[in-house]
């Protein structure tokens, strides 16, 4: 086995000659294609139960790619918006072909999902629709450090830059049975502005809050995703009745992060267990508080 393995040595040694005999007759693989490999980094891709989730097939992202300066988008880019989609086979796939502009400059890159159209990355308008979930996530990926042309696909790591609110009920005993919860809402804002160079979400300054209604996993869990503020007002509806918690000091809805409100609901007020603010990323616990109802 020696033996073998000295000749097949021997024989790599007689290749390599070879090829540097021929350095002439030689050709060089120039990068030409701009392909991308995503990923979610910390942050996660938001699913109705769970908080942990990856790229799937069929996903589609959003790419664009300029030369210059990378503190700011020109007009005219070298990649503008194609559309990437994840094949069963775990590669993405542009719709139309991207080529790097040449093989000296310095290439930008910002990565978008859900896939959206951007003609302003530094004050982008966002509207989120509780009842569409999964389309109202957003995150976003950015390569600004500048890469050079490359046969090496452009590796993109996505933030979630949307917050996470989930709020879970228990009943007190002074209920003759568990009582029915028709709807659970957060007064919050559900618009604002996104400035992709620093994967911001900013919510809306003269906006009016209003009631956002959660997603129902259960009777005792609700959760649903906001644009990322300082809330106050949780209304939890039973049997035609609306149950107010008002927290006495604001609870952070922080990009990337889910904040979990866990309340106590009797007949006549509600107490707060603890709150937390978890990964996505680890915050405070606020502990205290209660609510009454409207009627009071």
């Amino acid at each position: 086995m020696k033996k073998v393995h000295s000749y097949a040595i021997a024989a790599l040694g007689i290749i390599s000659l070879a090829a540097c005999n021929n350095d002439e007759t030689a050709t060089v693989s120039t990068p030409e294609y701009i392909t991308v490999q995503a990923n979610i980094g910390a942050m996660t891709k938001v699913q109705t139960t769970g908080n942990t989730a990856e790229f799937e097939t069929g996903d589609t992202i959003s790419l664009y790619a300029w030369t210059g300066s990378s503190e700011s988008v020109p007009a005219t880019k070298v990649v503008n918006g194609v559309r990437n989609g994840l094949g069963a086979d775990g590669k993405w796939t542009p719709k139309t072909q991207m080529l790097w502009a040449d093989m000296i400059s310095k290439h930008y890159f910002i990565g978008i999902y859900p896939a959206r159209t951007v003609t302003d990355f530094t004050a982008d308008s966002y509207t989120l629709d509780p009842t569409e979930y999964e389309a109202s996530d957003l995150l976003i990926a950015t390569s600004l450090n500048g890469i050079k042309a490359t046969n090496d696909p452009v590796s993109l790591v996505f933030d979630h830059v949307l917050a996470k609110l989930n709020v879970n009920l228990t009943f007190r005993n002074q209920w003759e049975t568990t009582p029915t919860v028709t709807a659970v809402e957060v007064t919050a804002k559900k618009t604002g502005s996104v400035n992709y160079l620093s994967k911001t979400l900013t919510a809306n300054e003269s906006e009016t809050p209003s009631g956002i209604a959660l997603t129902k996993a259960s009777d005792a869990s609700w959760s649903g995703l906001q644009v990322p503020q300082n809330v106050r007002i949780i209304t939890i509806k039973i049997d035609g009745k609306d149950y107010t918690f008002k927290h006495t000091e604001d609870i952070p809805l922080e990009s990337g992060k889910y904040t979990t409100v866990n309340l106590i609901v009797g007949r006549d007020q509600i107490e707060m267990g603890t709150m937390s603010i978890t990964n996505w990323k680890e915050g405070a616990t606020i502990d205290n508080g209660e609510a009454q109802t409207d009627e009071d």
